[in-house]
Parts: structure tokens; sequence; C-alpha cells
């Protein structure tokens, strides 16, 4: 199969010959024609096997073949992105696919001056790539009309919904034309954005051309038990012992990356962080230092787990486990892209084991756990399984001593004062699906 087989026009076939696309993988092969058909769709795909051309070369050919020319302060198509990144990223592709097309093209976030977005758009986009917050603050100041939209595309809904973005995905929802085309793509798609889907889509062809909530098998996995207060430690022995190059470093807080950052920088080590305190044209100077090979470690939150695309990255490793298991899939997923093979190491004590567990149900597969010498932690992270269960080992009483001697007695029987109590269960957060009300409203 080729593209040309799927309906390309020539413009976007010059344009992907160019850029070197060869065949269409799974997803953008289901995915086009429907597009091209006109159909609502729910598209889940693992990561980095191209579902952005998977919808942006049929939107693109849709635009250039039908509809008015676009109209001041408006946009035929919306591509809506959780993060900042993300739509910097989807946007700078879908510029690439329209380079030979009459179309124009233009990303909003919020972090920069709104004024020049303001104005950029008095003339209209065809295409506007926008992060929900920023979208909702350039319609209520009248900069954006959003009746002329045609098309609807939200890219990582679940990352919306895991940022808090219920509500402004509701508030959207009802500024949009009734009539128009929706389209969901994703990596992975929990129970709560189905019925998001179910709310949002008309019939809509669901497409998985992958196991469900299912990492590439591209990617090499495995976890290094550790104790929590070792793990700059450990992290600095593994970067030193395998002579990485490059590597992505996920934490789970933006104190957890300045900290990590701090001491690789007093260690000489080229590195730099990013997180959502950083100003836009910081974090955006460190992805590009990091892709120009400049930096050599990039420890980041989850604001980089997606639209971080980076050319045969080899390693991402977890110094932290992602509370929401789903997150674990795409910051897996920045490594091992297009075919390329890649590595992911988590870290792991104690107190994660349940984020472990939940991972591991999750990708139905019980990650690898290798010991490394020295770093042997002291608090046994227990044993775990794709069944979702921990499996707690009993506890063996102690010998007394023949001289009689201390210890510390519980309802008789002895304790080992070294062993840690397993950790309570975690509690997933829940995450508010916005519920659109359709009807007519009521008078008063």
């Amino acid at each position: 199969m080729t593209f040309a087989t799927l309906g390309l026009i020539e413009p976007l076939l010059r344009a992907l010959e160019t850029l070197g696309y060869q065949t269409p993988t799974p997803v953008q092969a289901q995915a086009i024609p429907a597009v091209l058909a006109g159909r609502d769709l729910m598209a889940a795909a693992q990561t980095g096997t191209g579902k952005t051309a998977g919808f942006a070369l049929p939107l693109l050919q849709l635009l250039t073949m039908e509809g008015p020319k676009v109209a001041a302060n408006s946009a035929r198509a919306l591509i809506l992105c959780p993060t900042r990144e993300l739509a910097e990223q989807v946007h700078a592709s879908v510029a690439e696919y329209a380079q030979h097309l009459p179309l124009t093209t233009y990303a909003v976030y919020g972090g920069v001056s709104i004024n020049p977005q303001m104005m950029k758009l008095r003339k209209g986009v065809d295409i506007l790539v926008a992060t929900p917050g920023r979208l909702i603050d350039l319609f209520r100041q009248n900069a954006l009309k959003l009746n002329q939209l045609q098309t609807l595309v939200l890219d990582e809904a679940d990352r919306m919904l895991d940022l808090g973005f219920s509500e402004e995905l509701a508030n959207i929802y009802r500024m949009l034309p009734k009539k128009r085309q929706t389209l969901l793509f994703s990596a992975t798609f929990s129970d709560d954005i189905r019925l998001l889907a179910g709310q949002m889509l008309n019939d809509p062809l669901s497409i998985e051309v992958s196991p469900r909530n299912v990492a590439a098998n591209t990617v090499k996995q495995w976890v290094v038990p550790v104790d929590k207060k070792r793990k700059p430690e450990l992290f600095v022995h593994l970067m030193r012992k395998g002579r990485r190059k490059q590597v992505l470093v996920f934490a789970k807080t933006r104190n957890g990356v300045d900290a990590l950052v701090d001491k690789l920088q007093g260690l000489g080590i080229n590195a730099d962080g990013i997180h959502g305190d950083k100003p836009q044209a910081t974090r955006q100077r460190a992805l590009d230092r990091f892709k120009a090979s400049e930096v050599q470690i990039l420890v980041a939150t989850d604001v980089a787990a997606r639209g971080l695309d980076i050319e045969d990255l080899p390693l991402v490793v977890n110094f932290d486990l992602p509370i929401v298991a789903e997150d674990y899939i795409h910051r897996i997923g920045r490594t091992g892209r297009a075919g390329n093979t890649g590595e992911a190491i988590s870290l792991v004590c104690a107190d994660e084991v349940n984020m472990l567990s939940a991972i591991e149900m999750l990708t139905r597969q019980t990650l690898t756990r290798k010991m490394e010498p020295d770093f042997e932690p002291e608090h046994r992270v227990p044993d775990t399984d794709a069944s979702g269960q921990v499996v707690k080992k009993p506890k063996k009483p102690k010998k007394p001593k023949a001289s009689g001697g201390g210890g510390k007695r519980n309802l008789g029987k002895w304790v080992d004062s070294g062993e840690v109590a397993p950790a309570e269960p975690s509690i997933k957060p829940v995450r508010k699906v916005p519920v659109f009300n359709t009807g007519p409203r009521k008078k008063k």
C-alpha cells in the first residue's frame, strides 16, 4: 500500500516524498480513508506510529478541496492539544505537510503574550492548533470566531482530562457549530474518554490498530529497585556506567526536576530541565538544545510526555513513576519511535509499588527487575505482576536472643524493627468527564 492508493492529492504526496515517508503506518492506512469520507473517528494506536499524519493529511485535503475561503478572525479546522509542547509539535508537522498547499496554519497557547496571536488571527487561519485555555481566552476577547469551523480534532484527549481541562472542553463544545466532523486520536483510551466520545462524536468509527493501552514493542523496559534517598546516586551511576549520550528523564514534581538538574550540573554533567513553572521561551529553548544534542540530559515533568519528538532518542528514565498509569505509556513512547529501538528504565522505591502494579496491569506485562550491585534497597519493593496484585511475602518471626535481650513485641510476635509496613493502596485520581447539555435551555 502507498499514500497514493489512499486517495491523497499530488501536493500532499510531494510533501511526503520530501519528508521521506514511504508507506502508510497501520493507523494512517485506516484513518485517512475514513476522515476523507467525512466520518467521525476514534483512533487508538501506540505512540510514535504516525497518528498526527493520520488526521492532518486528510484534513488538509478536505480543506483544500472543499469549503469557502477562511473569514477574518476565523478558523476552518481546530486541533486541540493538552500542552504547549504538543501544540508546537503538531503545528510543525501540519505546516510540513501543507508546504505545497494554499492553506494557512497557526498555533496558539498560554505562557506567551496573547497580543501577537490576536494580530495573527485577524486574517483568519485554515488550521488552528491550540491549547484549551488560550483558545477560550481568544474566543472571549472576540479575537476568534468558530462559526466557520468544519472539523474538530482532539489530540491526546485523555491527557486533557488528567490536566483538569474537563470544564474547558465543555465550554469549547458549546462554542462550536453542531454540524462538524470530530476526530479523537490518542495512544490510550480510558473509559472516561469513551464516555466523552459518546457525547461529542456522531456515530464514530473506532480504530484500534494495536492492543489497548500496550507500550510499543520496540522499547526494552526494565525496573531497578532502589531506596528513595539513593535515587539520584543510582541515576548518576547508571549514566556513567552506560555512557549515555542523550537521556530524557521524567520526575514527578517541579521541585524534583530542579533538584536533579542542580545535582547533575554540580557534577559537571550537561543537563537542563522543563516544567510548568518555567516560561514558555525557556522551555522551548531547553527542548531545542536537547534536540540539537547540546544538552545530554533533559529532566522534565509530564509536560513533556507528549509532543516531544526526537529522532532516535535512545533512552527514557522514569526517575519517579507517574501517578496516572497511562502516562507511563506516553513517557516511554518518546523512544523507540518510527521503527527505531529504545530503552526505558524505571527507578522504583518501596512506596511506589502500587504505581508499578497499576502500570503492569494496564500494559498487561510484568516488568523485568534488575538489581544494581551496591544499590540493593534496604526497604524491599514487593513483587508485582500483570494481574495488578502486590505479592506480600509473610514476615518471618525473629528468634529471641539467648540472653533474653531487647527487641520489640507486637501482639506476642517478634517484629524486625527494620521492616516497613506495606504501602497503602493508591487511590486513582478521579477525573471529571465534562457533561455536555445539548438540550434547549429552560426559560426562567
